[in-house]
């Protein structure tokens, strides 16, 4: 009897230990990030990390400085309705710390669009089924927050947005090459345009599996 306790009470305990959520982001700098590619600006701005576009810059991203393996990642995003974004996980650069960012990308645009599908940033285009990439819904609020969580664990990444699942892939080609990697917030490339278009994350946090 002393015996099945102590294991209950070893396997209770083990669970508890077995993950914890940390805070990405502190709400008031920019500390644990480091922006690769792009000059697109990224600032704080209340209690939220602010992307602005900024013409001729090419894809930006604002990457942790720490590297995820499998994880469950949960944030908040608004985007303007002109700008397509997205945050990447298990990314990298190739061939030195500043080279071109590289990784399954989770999409952010508006409604009706493909905001959660897996876009593969540098990595042969989409990861999602071609079936499923061609879909659109409109579980992405257009104009307001948004809440994402992300499930990657082994060759299987899931997706939710504001609390409806979206993806489920399972791919050991494509994701074999990206075991690991960091967290990257993009402000995509809009070309020559002038324009000043924001996306915004915050709450942004990770349990590592």
């Amino acid at each position: 009897m002393k015996l099945m306790m102590s294991v209950s009470m070893l396997l209770a305990a083990g669970s508890c230990l077995a993950g914890e959520w940390v805070n990405l982001f502190d709400g008031k700098t920019l500390d644990g990030w480091t922006q690769r590619n792009g000059t697109a600006t990224y600032v704080v701005d209340d209690g939220a990390i602010t992307g602005t576009t900024k013409a001729g810059s090419p894809n930006s991203f604002l990457c942790s400085n720490k590297d995820y393996g499998d994880f469950e990642l949960e944030f908040e995003v608004k985007c303007h309705d002109n700008l397509n974004s997205g945050v990447q996980i298990r990314s990298q650069t190739k061939d030195t710390p500043t080279g071109r960012v590289n990784g399954p990308q989770v999409e952010i645009e508006k409604s009706p669009g493909q905001a959660g599908l897996v876009y593969g940033e540098a990595a042969g285009g989409w990861m999602s089924s071609p079936k499923k990439h061609k879909a659109s819904h409109s579980h992405f609020k257009n104009g307001g927050w948004n809440a994402y969580r992300v499930v990657a664990k082994g060759a299987r990444i899931q997706t939710w947005i504001n609390g409806q699942a979206i993806e489920d892939l399972t791919d050991e080609a494509k994701l074999k090459s990206h075991p690991k990697g960091f967290i990257g917030l993009q402000v995509h490339g809009i070309g020559k345009r002038d324009e000043k278009w924001p996306v915004s994350w915050r709450n942004i946090r990770i349990k590592e599996l």
